[in-house]
């Protein structure tokens, strides 16, 4: 699907229970922060009480999706498993090769950082995403 507009983006985010039938629910929704500007937030719920929580910032300015920045947590009932952010992190050399691009990983969650080559700031997310999750599944 080419994602040209928010209506394109909210189309591929309102349907990704029909994509993934492993989503037992959703509550993501977008908000709209302009004609070409929005955000993304709310959670994904899967077996196993784990559940993805999404947090974007993105544009649509040039007529192609652009990710502002983001978050995405991934949890199983209170424990956080893991997490992505695109937080910069100039000073770590071991996440040049996707610079801002990493996941926070056990143990030491917060501090132990290693590179995420498969997130991107110019195409959707949620397929990679939810892809990992139904892995832990």
């Amino acid at each position: 699907m080419t994602l040209n507009s928010i209506a394109d983006y909210e189309l591929l985010i309102y349907n990704l229970q029909q994509t993934f039938p492993s989503i037992l629910s959703s509550t993501i929704h977008i908000i709209h922060m302009g004609s070409s500007s929005g955000r993304m937030i709310g959670d994904l719920f899967f077996s196993d009480d784990i559940r993805l929580n999404i947090a974007e910032l993105f544009d649509f300015d040039d007529g192609q999706l652009d990710i502002l920045q983001y978050g995405y947590v991934v949890w199983q009932n209170t424990e956080r498993l893991y997490w992505y952010d695109s937080q910069a992190h100039p000073n770590d050399p071991t996440l040049a090769s996707t610079h801002p691009h990493h996941k926070h990983v056990p143990p030491d969650i917060k501090h132990n950082r290693i590179p995420a080559p498969d997130l991107h700031f110019s195409r959707p997310n949620l397929s990679f995403l939810i892809t990992e999750v139904e892995n832990l599944l």
